[in-house]
């Protein structure tokens, strides 16, 4: 990535501003933006998130927020009420007074001197979703947003439910959370008031999976901020982008399908990182394309931003097996609109363990699956953020466990682009079954390279709203679209779908194992079959190289830990995915602030007891300065009965050695057909 410190305009920076919104509180605010901006109002863009802008986002935000000031914008950071230095309680996500706040905020940014009342919100993650969601309530002078990784469906496409299964993301982000919610603020900001402040928070903080197990199906709960119930609702000027190694895929070619605004979508090979980041490379020059956009649509500069395709996505051409990939090689490609009058639906039909050719009339037999808790344990994360390597394995030993199909020997090239849709004739001996269907690039050496998947709890089959148990032996028709990816299968290499009864600890396994039936001549794969390029195709206009300004000065006190394990014990059968994040010690120089990350996450279950399966998060957040020394302990434990889920959660709370707050949690959630 290429540093940049010399930026049309000179800026000026403000760490802590306090802005009041309407209840009475404060949320704290760091502000990037031009000196000029004194006498030459500018517009504002404002990132809203709950990471605490002083330390924990203080790196990534001084890569792009001076960027963008230099440019010519008031760059606005704000922490959510109840994190960093802003007051108030951080309850939940995407509630309304959080939203209420966001509304609050951008009239106060639009009132102030140095503003000239135009404005725009970007971000990544919990930012994008903010963004997003503020931008359907149509504030005034919102006038264009900048998204990242995302989602317009809270349930069906998020990090707690995927086709009605529970995501062990949903654990995973509970606990994260759990920890960033019971953080004090900075004393050397807020002084006395930082431990008042600090267990005001520890008081009002409970663990977020216990809401968010009690609506296990598609409910108002989720409809709340969920873009999709009314894509209408959304009045301004959309750039969404998203990676094909994040969870976060699919909401990109949604809202270019159903916003009526102006819209581009671009689609990289990246985890859940912005595009200038890369981690998979390639990396591009984002910056300058959101500085582009906020020209057009904040200043009314005339230039080529709508210009080309509406969506930009890399080709991925086939590799190995790996969980995690430094560069993934590939090209982009351009649609002018999505859907693609590009794209052609090819539907083939599931023979016998074969991808049937288009056409092909194929025998109604029927084959039979019931899978070990062991497929899944090479999936990967839900999404993921490649640190540690979380990227799916090779598949071969998920395929072991699974109904595998695959197609022809390929003679030649085919390329993919958007989401596969497996369509199932089924029957299950259970009342509650799941279907994991994997789409895999299999090497003429057999090597296995997961492309894409989907998940369906088959009692969701007819939608998440009402769900309805299956009787045992009757067969159903069951569709399963599969994330959207982007895909180069080569010459003499197969397409495999494999189809498995559990995927854990991914997702939440039924309460039993089930023995699946699929019907070959009924059942049929449709991938969405990209043409190879014309000679005279167009090219496209080339990214830039990634620009940044130079990032905050840290220092390393202590090493981190990343590991990812897979184990399992041959003698009491019990086996284990086990997650460590940890960062180590590391001291914020221009503030004299320490700090200490560490995540824990365990996955395990013992032979194929269903009912033995378990998930453990545990968080250490710790902050110093001279004697001021804080940590917080959070710990989670989710189990299961085949009837009930389990809530095991404890908060401890310390001052030095001394423990000055401690509670506990134990609590039960029936199963809602899951």
């Amino acid at each position: 990535m290429s540093t940049v410190t010399d930026l049309p305009h000179p800026i000026q920076e403000e760490e802590h501003v306090r802005i009041p919104v309407s209840d009475g509180i404060h949320l704290s605010a760091r502000i990037w933006r031009p000196v000029s901006s004194d006498r030459d109002p500018v517009p504002a863009v404002l990132e809203y998130i709950p990471y605490r802008k002083r330390d924990l986002t203080s790196v990534r935000d001084s890569l792009h927020h001076p960027y963008m000031a230099g440019h010519g914008y008031a760059c606005v950071r704000v922490d959510l009420r109840g994190t960093g230095e802003s007051e108030g309680l951080l309850a939940d996500e995407y509630l309304e007074v959080e939203q209420r706040d966001a509304e609050d905020v951008l009239a106060w940014l639009a009132e102030q001197p140095w503003c000239n009342g135009r404005l725009g919100m970007m971000g990544i993650s919990w930012g994008a979703f903010a963004a997003l969601q503020v931008a359907a309530r149509r504030p005034p002078g919102l006038d264009a947003i900048v998204i990242s990784s995302f989602t317009d469906d809270r349930y069906a496409d998020d990090m707690h439910y995927m086709g009605g299964c529970l995501l062990s993301d949903n654990l995973a982000e509970a606990g994260t959370m759990f920890a960033y919610a019971t953080c004090p603020p900075d004393p050397e900001l807020v002084g006395e008031r930082w431990r008042e402040m600090w267990h005001e928070r520890l008081e009002g903080t409970r663990p977020w999976v216990l809401e968010w197990l009690r609506h296990q199906r598609r409910d108002d709960y989720w409809r709340h901020a969920s873009v999709c119930e009314d894509y209408g609702a959304v009045g301004c000027p959309v750039l969404a982008s998203s990676g094909w190694a994040d969870g976060y895929s699919n909401a990109v070619t949604r809202l270019l399908e159903h916003l009526d605004v102006p819209r581009k979508g671009l689609v990289g090979p990246w985890s859940h990182k912005y595009p200038h980041l890369g981690e998979p490379g390639p990396a591009i020059g984002y910056l300058q394309e959101v500085v582009r956009w906020w020209d057009h649509w904040l200043k009314d500069v005339d230039n080529d931003v709508m210009d080309g395709p509406m969506l930009r996505a890399w080709m991925q051409e086939s590799v190995p097996p790996s969980t995690a990939y430094e560069e993934r090689p590939g090209r982009w490609v351009g649609e002018p609109a999505w859907p693609s009058p590009h794209i052609r639906e090819q539907t083939r039909p599931l023979a016998p363990h074969r991808i049937a050719a288009p056409g092909e009339e194929t025998p109604e037999v029927e084959m039979t699956v019931r899978s070990p808790l062991s497929v899944g344990q090479f999936a990967g994360k839900w999404a993921s953020y490649n640190a540690p390597p979380d990227l799916p394995y090779d598949q071969r030993e998920e395929d072991g466990g699974s109904l595998v199909f695959d197609s022809e020997i390929l003679a030649e090239r085919t390329e993919i682009l958007g989401s596969p849709v497996v369509h199932l004739d089924v029957a299950a001996d259970a009342p509650i079954a799941m279907v994991a269907a994997r789409l895999s690039d299999v090497a003429p050496d057999g090597s296995a390279t997961r492309v894409t998947y989907g998940l369906l709890n088959l009692t969701r089959r007819d939608g998440g709203d009402e769900p309805s148990r299956l009787v045992p032996g009757r067969r159903y028709r069951a569709e399963i679209r599969l994330n959207g990816v982007a895909q180069a299968f080569p010459p003499g290499h197969r397409i495999r779908l494999s189809l498995s009864t559990s995927y854990w600890p991914l997702a939440w396994p039924p309460p039993r194992p089930v023995l699946l039936s699929v019907f070959s001549g009924s059942s049929a794969l449709t991938l969405p079959v990209r043409p190879l390029a014309e000679p005279d195709e167009a090219p496209l206009r080339p990214f830039g190289e990634p620009e940044a300004t130079p990032p905050l000065q840290t220092t390393r006190l202590e090493p981190g830990e990343h590991h990812w394990r897979v184990s399992r014990d041959l003698v009491d059968y019990e086996s284990a995915l086990e997650i460590v994040k940890d960062n180590g010690r590391v001291r914020y120089d221009d503030i004299g602030l320490e700090t200490a990350r560490r995540a824990h996450e365990r996955y395990s279950w013992i032979a194929d007891d269903f009912e033995s399966v378990r998930g453990e998060s545990t968080w250490t957040m710790g902050f110093s300065r001279g004697e001021w020394d804080v940590r917080a302990v959070t710990h989670t434990v989710l189990s299961c009965t085949s009837e009930e889920f389990h809530v095991h959660a404890t908060l401890d709370a310390y001052e030095g050695a001394r423990r000055v707050f401690s509670r506990e949690w134990s609590e039960r959630v029936p199963r809602d057909h899951l």
